[in-house]
């Protein structure tokens, strides 16, 4: 029988106590990896904090909270504290979590050798990574999503932290074949190469529902949606900020039909300006905010959308996105990152450049010879957490053999 590998994962990106939406399909990788057997794992979720009085106040509230470890599951989960200035640290983090980590992945290694360290997220976890797996005597493998990349990878300080990282790792991954063409052109690639591992689907959660039947479950799920049976629904899901790009939907909506709604699930600072921006255009009666919309109803209100629309400047590969197809929904997002991986036949939807005009006019497209939910669902039959964890496992499996 094959000996029982172990894993440290280290990510910033993890749910906790106080945010369980934060980083959710990291967590369902990490639980996936661990149900197969073959690897144990635990994870280190460091929390930046800011000095007191500051911790307690605000956002940072409920994170001061949150335990220092939290057992159970499937998955071991401890959240050491690392010291966070907002807005000025981003340079100094990986050194922060690195000194915040090193002396509990000292100790957890003492009690049970590691063969691993991963991380989730490319910067900061990806250096503070490497410096904890340095420090074991351990490889180190890195995963990147999107965002890290191409938010960091323009901060020179960063960047340099991230290429020592990525060319001393054992594998770097990738969740599209367009990321990693981005991480190439950044000097991200490592001597064993970017490998795309794309990401993973919940089938019994996200799964077509006929569309009458889920705006019927709608009517009293989310009664800030009010429908009229004739009425059609665009859904765009995604935090309220300006890349997600949920001011361009609204703005498309002026050029459609009026029994066209949109549906904004997710919240963010950009909430006000967006029902400003709605009610300068006409359009605040048909654009609905949602706020943060559950994982049990969200499936629901994909599946009564007639289209989801994420005009987004940046992304990885959005599970918004396959989690979408998976309920039947086709897509209208541009063609950024992993979209045209996504998008590859006409029953996933459209891709539209970012203008109100596109998508408008992919809106209307699609609408006017709408895929079977059945034929868009089967879009997304490639994507799986058992898919997901077997090349997680494999990937790894070469990546501890490397020592």
């Amino acid at each position: 029988m094959p000996v029982k590998r172990r894993l440290l994962s280290i990510s910033t990106l993890y749910p906790a106590p106080g945010r369980p939406g934060f980083g959710r399909f990291v967590a369902r990788q990490m639980e996936a990896l661990a149900a197969r057997g073959d690897w144990d794992v635990t994870v280190i979720n460091p929390i930046g904090l800011p000095p007191a009085p500051f911790s307690a106040m605000g956002r940072y509230k409920a994170l001061a909270a949150v335990p220092a470890i939290e057992t159970g599951g499937t998955v071991t989960i401890h959240h050491p504290r690392f010291l966070l200035i907002p807005g000025l640290s981003g340079r100094f983090n990986p050194w922060a979590i690195t000194r915040a980590v090193l002396p509990l992945a000292r100790r957890l290694h003492a009690e049970a050798p590691f063969d691993l360290v991963d991380a989730q997220f490319f910067y900061p976890d990806g250096p503070a990574a490497a410096n904890v797996a340095a420090a074991l005597g351990l490889p180190h493998a890195i995963k990147a999503r999107g965002s890290d990349i191409h938010l960091w990878g323009e901060r020179p300080p960063a960047l340099a932290q991230m290429r020592r990282a990525a060319h001393s790792a054992a594998a770097v991954l990738s969740v599209s074949g367009a990321l990693a063409r981005d991480m190439e052109g950044l000097g991200l690639t490592p001597p064993c190469g970017i490998t795309v591992h794309y990401t993973g689907l919940d089938h019994a959660r996200f799964q077509p529902l006929a569309r009458r039947e889920a705006r019927d479950q709608l009517a009293s799920k989310l009664p800030a949606l009010p429908l009229r049976p004739a009425d059609r629904l665009a859904v765009c899901v995604g935090a309220l900020i300006a890349i997600k790009g949920q001011a361009l939907a609204i703005e498309a909506l002026t050029s459609l039909p009026g029994d066209i709604h949109l549906a904004l699930a997710g919240t963010g600072a950009d909430e006000a300006a967006l029902r400003a921006r709605a009610a300068a255009h006409g359009v605040a009666s048909r654009v609905h905010f949602l706020g943060s919309v559950s994982h049990d109803v969200l499936p629901v209100l994909l599946a009564a959308a007639n289209v989801m629309v994420l005009p987004s400047e940046r992304e990885g590969l959005a599970n918004a996105w396959i989690e979408a197809l998976a309920c039947g929904a086709p897509l209208v997002i541009p063609p950024v990152g992993g979209a045209p991986e996504v998008v590859d036949r006409p029953a996933a939807g459209r891709l539209a450049e970012r203008t109100p005009a596109a998508i408008a006019a992919a809106i209307t497209d699609l609408l006017a010879a709408p895929p079977a939910q059945a034929d868009t669902a089967a879009t997304a039959a490639r994507f799986s957490w058992d898919a997901n964890a077997a090349a997680l496992a494999a990937i790894y499996e070469k990546a501890a053999s490397a020592r």
